[in-house]
């Protein structure tokens, strides 16, 4: 492939674009490089500080059809414009865009290039599938012109769940779904941690569990797991995120007041502010909706807590191939309580299997001699 000074302007490289990637060593970096290339066949470059073998800025711009910002929230608006002015003119006819998390600043620097710019945000970190199936992304869409048709097939390829919005109204909305429910989730992660002198720590805490609180921990867990950078840029380089934290600093405080006077009257503030105003506004179905989603998550959990598990890898993924390991539970009269589609901490696909108490282990154990002897499939630790 070739590819000129002046990159994005031949029919060829609009059907087979070298990818550019600045920020290529980050954990999204290196999942896009994968996706590019083993997903649609393509080129992929990069530049990382943290990487000495990465190309210069200077040459990753004049060999790049698509270049994409990966990097830092905190550092990708002023990193785009030292992008466009280097490039000063060589980016005509290429495409930018950027994954960041806030979007109307990011957006607004690419603009000040002279390419075409879409700015997007995929609604969680990068994945072990090899797309973003089930994923949503956002897609802001800015200056889109002869790359329409190949934007097209990016989506198509990447298999998200999309939705379009402006900038400014992805960054208010982002307020809502990512820093407010973040704060909410690490204020929890504080009060657990001063609870846990006096009464222990998510060990001692998880055997009295709802589904509701097994979920919050999740999430806590989840996010006190990743790299806090992230965490700390959604909250303090979005301008809507303080507004929020206040709204939700109002609505407990209401809470404690009414939990402070502990009289009827308070009981019925209580019903009245949180749950007959809030249903109202919200939204019947919307809420139904919800709770079903609820219900459908809290079955899942329950699934995850059967007391004999088994994992399994099929080594043929074909059709025909999960019949023929159920056929070996079948013949050794073995009842499977639950069946899901998982992956291991890896990303290795597996389907992982539930089983009573009362199931017969060494009949399980012949069974998974027979699917392994066989070819059928490979026990796995779930």
């Amino acid at each position: 492939m070739q590819a000129g000074s002046v990159s994005g302007c031949t029919a060829l490289s609009k059907l087979y674009p070298v990818i550019g990637i600045v920020g290529s060593a980050g954990a999204y970096g290196r999942w896009l490089a994968r996706f590019f290339y083993e997903r649609m066949g393509l080129e992929t470059i990069g530049h990382d500080p943290v990487d000495v073998e990465s190309l210069s800025r200077e040459e990753l711009i004049r060999r790049s059809d698509v270049l994409i910002f990966s990097a830092p929230i905190r550092q990708t608006e002023q990193l785009i414009r030292e992008y466009a002015q280097l490039a000063d003119g060589k980016e005509v006819g290429q495409l930018w865009l950027d994954v960041t998390s806030i979007k109307a600043a990011p957006v607004a620097a690419m603009l000040e290039s002279k390419a075409e710019v879409v700015g997007l945000h995929p609604m969680s970190a990068p994945p072990k599938a090899p797309t973003l199936r089930g994923r949503t992304m956002v897609v802001c869409e800015a200056r889109l012109d002869t790359w329409r048709e190949w934007f097209a097939k990016l989506r198509r390829e990447l298999d998200a769940q999309y939705f379009d919005a402006t900038p400014e109204h992805h960054d208010q909305v982002m307020a809502l779904v990512q820093a407010m429910v973040h704060a909410a989730h690490l204020a929890q992660a504080g009060v657990l941690r001063e609870y846990a002198p006096a009464l222990g720590d998510l060990s001692a805490l998880l055997p009295f569990r709802t589904a509701a609180f097994e979920m919050d921990v999740a999430v806590l867990s989840r996010i006190l797991s990743l790299n806090p950078a992230v965490y700390e840029d959604i909250q303090f380089v979005n301008p809507y995120s303080a507004p929020v934290i206040d709204a939700l600093l109002r609505q407990l405080s209401a809470l404690r007041d009414q939990l402070g006077r502990g009289d009827e009257a308070a009981r019925g503030e209580f019903r009245e502010h949180f749950f007959a105003r809030n249903r109202a506004a919200l939204g019947l179905q919307a809420l139904a909706d919800g709770n079903y989603g609820y219900e459908r998550v809290s079955y899942l959990l329950a699934d995850f807590n059967d007391p004999v598990t088994l994992g399994v890898r099929l080594t043929l993924e074909k059709p025909g191939s999960l019949r023929n390991l159920l056929h070996v539970f079948e013949n050794h009269g073995i009842d499977i309580a639950s069946l899901h589609s998982s992956r291991t901490p890896t990303g290795v696909v597996h389907f992982r299997f539930g089983f009573n108490s009362g199931v017969d282990v060494h009949a399980l154990n012949e069974a998974i001699a027979e699917v392994e002897r066989n070819g059928i499939g490979t026990r796995m630790d779930d």
